[in-house]
């Protein structure tokens, strides 16, 4: 939930989430509806085919229309002509159980021999072929993974979008594992579910011709009328094949909505472990064990309640399907058997009508065989279409639910920073700050004091971009470098001069120069381990993480430093220490300040505070300085 203060907060999870597990209570009462119920606590989006469509090729189409297609577009053409190939063969292959069977029954023990030279060749065309089909086809599932997965980082790190993803009514849960699991998903399914379908279009096509040509008239006799019905087997595997599909269908359905929660339950639980780990310290003071285990299990049993009933819904639909393919099996041979026994057909041509009508029935079968797929796939899509939906939402503030303009956000000449008629305000409306004017000046010391939750902070959301919910206008200073040291610093992973140059990727490194720094902050003993890849939140104190801080902030020398309480870990004569250590390393900087120490007083040439008017209006006035 937001807080009063615009953040978010973890704690307090949206009301969705208890209306979630009220819910999931319910099903555990009635496990026959768990499916639908469950669907609809997913929120999973009922769409007509049109509708699903759309938003899948959405998903689909911009990999294959991006300047990377055309190695795409050759693996897809190879494993499409890899797949024609295996048809072809397996056509070969029914043709090869005539002549074989036929061998056997006529006791010919040269075309025996021969028919087994003919399936050595067959049957390595086919393994080689299989081979690099699979081969071809994971080679094209990493291309499109790979593109799609750098896509959406862009996307969600573009104009801060991973961060007001969080501040939609409904939130998106773990956009991470959306990127990392569901976009791998994404392309295995749609691959596999697509390959799957291309080869049961031209299965069919092939051997519904044959199964045609073995079938002979069937003479029914209904009353008076005399009916001849052509091509019976082929009639008979439809009927099986439209049957099986329809009853399918009706009982695997509700998988789709236990499928979308099931990934949604999974995310949660690993991030609630991720969350533990970065915080063991914290959670060590508190002795927290007891608190951390029942908040793990309650995750977990939400996800193993899911998993029981994909497992119930699961298990009914493979008493149908493993049924239905057992009785395939002997279908043809048991309509097929009194030609055989009447001497009108041979051996080989039986095991031809049952090879060609497995093959028919197969294909007309696919979507049984896939339907477990499918209902994951269909899932897969409805979380990514939600979360590029929420991706675009983000893009456009006005859309973030408020019917307020958008502020103004921009540079000029000039060196100071303006806001000029600024009005802050939270998602639901409520005002933190009334339109207010004020001048920045460069060069200067700026002190800005509130009670908490007063919406100080928020204030530098509004000037680094972040925040969404504000209306006006604010100046900066035209190609002015900005640093934001928030309260509790970010320190990558990885080796010290890697996190003294964050966030630039790439710097040459002044060994000397930081030796320097780190000694003046008080961090010179942290110098001979900069060569080691280390977790520094965990290593350092909450002190030592804010001198690194300001470490970097002395290396970097931005043109305006912003402080939101990024002393508040260490004493009082600290903070007057390192204010004095920024003025004499960065006398140009221009310094704005979050905090409550009283040892600051003085510190300033401008004194803002947030009050509150006679019309209980927030107000942020200046008290000091010009």
């Amino acid at each position: 939930m937001v807080d009063e203060d615009g953040v978010w907060d973890a704690a307090r999870p949206p009301k969705a989430c208890w209306i979630l597990k009220a819910r999931v209570g319910a099903v555990k009462q009635s496990p026959y509806n768990a499916g639908t119920f469950l669907g609809q606590v997913a929120s999973v989006p009922n769409k007509t085919l049109r509708q699903f469509a759309i938003t899948f090729w959405a998903l689909a189409s911009p990999y294959w229309l991006s300047a990377q297609r055309l190695r795409g577009l050759r693996l897809l053409v190879g494993v499409v002509a890899l797949a024609l190939g295996l048809v072809w063969l397996e056509v070969q292959f029914n043709q090869w159980n005539n002549l074989f069977y036929n061998a056997i029954q006529d006791k010919d023990l040269a075309q025996f021999w021969s028919a087994l030279q003919q399936f050595a060749l067959l049957a390595s065309a086919l393994i080689a072929a299989t081979v690099y089909r699979l081969y071809l086809e994971q080679m094209l599932q990493m291309t499109w993974r790979n593109w799609l997965t750098t896509h959406f980082l862009d996307q969600w790190l573009s104009a801060h979008a991973y961060y007001r993803l969080q501040l939609l009514e409904v939130p998106i849960d773990n956009p991470d594992q959306r990127i990392a699991e569901d976009l791998r998903l994404f392309v295995e399914l749609t691959l596999s579910l697509t390959l799957g379908l291309l080869t049961a279009v031209l299965t069919l096509a092939s051997f519904v011709v044959i199964l045609w040509s073995l079938c002979e008239p069937l003479h029914l006799h209904l009353g008076v009328i005399d009916v001849v019905l052509q091509g019976d087997m082929v009639w008979a595997a439809l009927i099986y094949a439209v049957m099986g599909t329809v009853l399918t269908h009706r009982i695997g359905r509700p998988l789709i909505g236990l499928h979308f929660l099931q990934q949604r339950v999974e995310a949660d639980f690993r991030y609630a472990l991720v969350r533990f780990r970065e915080n063991t310290e914290a959670i060590a003071f508190y002795g927290g064990e007891a608190a951390e285990n029942a908040r793990f299990q309650s995750r977990y049993a939400q996800v193993l309640q899911n998993w029981w009933s994909i497992m119930r819904q699961q298990k009914t639909l493979t008493w149908f399907t493993a049924g239905y393919q057992q009785i395939a099996l002997i279908f043809p041979l048991v309509i097929a058997a009194p030609r055989y026994f009447a001497g009108t057909l041979t051996l080989g041509g039986l095991m031809q009508i049952a090879s060609a009508f497995g093959q028919v029935q197969s294909a007309l079968s696919w979507c049984i065989e896939a339907y477990p797929r499918f209902t994951e796939w269909k899932a897969t899509v409805d979380r990514l279409t939600d979360f590029t939906q929420a991706l675009r939402a983000v893009q456009t503030p006005t859309s973030l639910h408020t019917t307020r303009r958008a502020g103004v956000r921009e540079t000029y000449a000039g060196s100071n920073l303006h806001l000029e008629q600024l009005e802050v305000f939270l998602p639901q409306g409520r005002v933190l700050l009334a339109p207010t004017n004020h001048v920045l000046y460069s060069g200067g010391s700026v002190f800005i004091r509130g009670a908490s939750g007063s919406g100080k902070s928020t204030l530098f959301r509004v000037l680094a971009g972040l925040w969404p919910y504000w209306q006006g206008r604010v100046l900066m200073p035209q190609a002015a470098r900005c640093l934001f040291l928030p309260q509790r610093p970010y320190l990558p992973l990885g080796r010290l001069h890697e996190v003294l140059a964050y966030p630039r990727v790439s710097q040459s490194v002044d060994v000397a120069l930081i030796d320097d720094v780190l000694k003046a902050v008080d961090l010179g003993h942290l110098s001979r381990i900069d060569q080691e890849t280390m977790h520094w939140s965990q290593r350092l104190s909450g002190g030592e993480q804010q001198r690194l801080a300001f470490a970097r902030a002395i290396l970097q020398a931005p043109d305006w430093l912003f402080l939101d309480e990024a002393m508040s870990a260490l004493p009082e004569s600290a903070q007057v220490s390192m204010l004095a250590l920024l003025r004499l390393r960065l006398p140009q900087v221009s310094l704005v300040s979050i905090s409550h120490s009283a040892a600051l007083g003085g510190q300033y040439t401008q004194l803002l505070e947030f009050v509150i008017d006679r019309d209980g209006q927030p107000q942020l006035v200046l008290v000091e300085g010009g």
